[in-house]
């Protein structure tokens, strides 16, 4: 869902290394405040007594964000700005990380939903503003911001139980002590406000409007399909994962601290992969291996967590990055399986919104089978039986084959 975007001939007022310092910082604040909670969940569970089905639904409200929010964020970009529209992200997310810690269900729930809706736009735009300033540089500088994005990630969930454990205030004072990341990057980004940069891509949805054939071709191909679940599996078993593991690991004998720094440990392993097939994935003209076997990397570490707890080491390593590459390859698959930018717009548009839509329904089903079974072993042996179907799909997917061209008759 990347918007292109342009900027009006204006005085650039910052230095492009204090730019570059924003776009870090931005998507140090994309990941962070909402993946930490996951060390926190059992606290807030005794803290405010509801179940696992109920904390799954809570990890996956930025998720229903994303898929809610995202189509207007473009709207947004063009009333305000881009540079606008990322610091009223900015400003959502500080205001989520405030409201979520007020102690009741209702204020929980209401500030994860803020701080995905801001997440939401971030996602969105960053890209953007990435294409815009610096174009010729965007494998390396969007390789660079997931790097950071997966590093903050870690440090926050390897923090959440040791800051609890330091405070009275708990559980409230680790949750609230992340709003200085969306404050410090207000204060680096602020130069950037007096700048007003609009999506171009408002002219190639208007072409769009008028091409529905093109939608039609992609809904109706099971290439399409195919790349669809791909990126729809993986996004269901990362954000399961990433819900689960503290819980997971407490019940096989780990102490918060470790399930924590455990937690933080898959977050980097995820973002890893990136620095690799950044480079390696323009020089494959196949996929189909590599499709298939980031996949079995988290089968083998949803095995692993199922029958060798005590090596979990190396289980979330395999995990972290098996999602993370698997998520590379769904992103690129939206480029290299289309046969131009619309079609590719379509394809994304469709991945995305069914692919976040199923992976929101992980984390509560997975919590609801460990409801009924009051162990994690059902739940590991569904991940798994997933991830095999995922590196069916993946086969299909990474083959060297292009959407069909829409016929006008369509």
């Amino acid at each position: 869902m990347t918007e292109l975007c342009h900027s009006s001939p204006v005085r650039r007022l910052s230095h492009p290394a204090v730019l570059i310092a924003g776009i870090l910082l931005i998507a140090m604040n994309l990941r962070a405040p909402f993946t930490s909670i996951a060390p926190l969940l059992e606290r807030l569970q005794a803290a405010l007594g509801f179940n696992a089905t109920a904390a799954g639904l809570l990890m996956i409200l930025p998720l229903l964000a994303f898929v809610v929010v995202s189509p207007w964020v473009p709207r947004l970009a063009r009333g305000l700005g881009l540079e606008r529209s990322l610091f009223l992200a900015l400003v959502t997310i500080a205001a989520g990380i405030v409201l979520r810690v007020q102690g009741s269900m209702l204020a929980l729930y209401l500030g994860i939903g803020l701080i995905g809706a801001g997440i939401a736009v971030g996602n969105v735009l960053l890209p953007s503003l990435v294409k815009r300033s610096f174009a010729q540089h965007v494998a390396l500088l969007t390789s660079c911001y997931v790097l950071t994005m997966g590093i903050m990630a870690a440090i926050a969930s390897a923090l959440m139980v040791p800051l609890a454990q330091g405070s009275s205030a708990g559980w409230q004072y680790a949750m609230l002590i992340v709003v200085v990341l969306p404050l410090v990057t207000m204060g680096v980004w602020w130069p950037q406000l007096s700048r007003r940069s609009l999506p171009a891509a408002a002219k190639e949805a208007e072409k769009g409007a008028a091409r529905p054939v093109r939608q039609a071709a992609v809904w109706h191909s099971p290439l399409a399909w195919q790349v669809t679940l791909f990126m729809g599996i993986n996004s269901l078993l990362f954000y399961t994962v990433n819900s689960w593991l503290p819980s997971m690991l407490a019940d096989n004998g780990f102490s918060a601290e470790k399930a924590g720094s455990l937690h933080g440990l898959l977050q980097l392993a995820s973002a890893l992969p990136g620095l690799i097939l950044v480079r390696l994935m323009p020089r494959l003209k196949d996929q189909r291996l590599i499709a298939f076997a980031t996949p079995c990397m988290s089968l083998a570490g949803f095995i692993g967590l199922w029958l060798m707890p005590k090596w979990a080491l190396v289980w979330v390593l395999l995990l972290g990055a098996g999602s993370g590459a698997s998520f590379i390859l769904a992103l690129s698959f939206m480029g290299l399986r289309a046969r131009d930018a619309m079609q590719s717009a379509s394809l994304s548009s469709m991945a995305q919104t069914l692919g976040y839509l199923l992976a929101a329904m992980g984390p509560p089903l997975i919590g609801a089978l460990y409801d009924m079974q009051g162990n994690w072993q059902l739940a590991l042996m569904v991940c798994a039986v997933l991830s095999v179907l995922m590196a069916g799909v993946g086969w299909l997917a990474g083959r060297d084959r292009q959407l069909p061209e829409a016929s006008a008759s369509e």
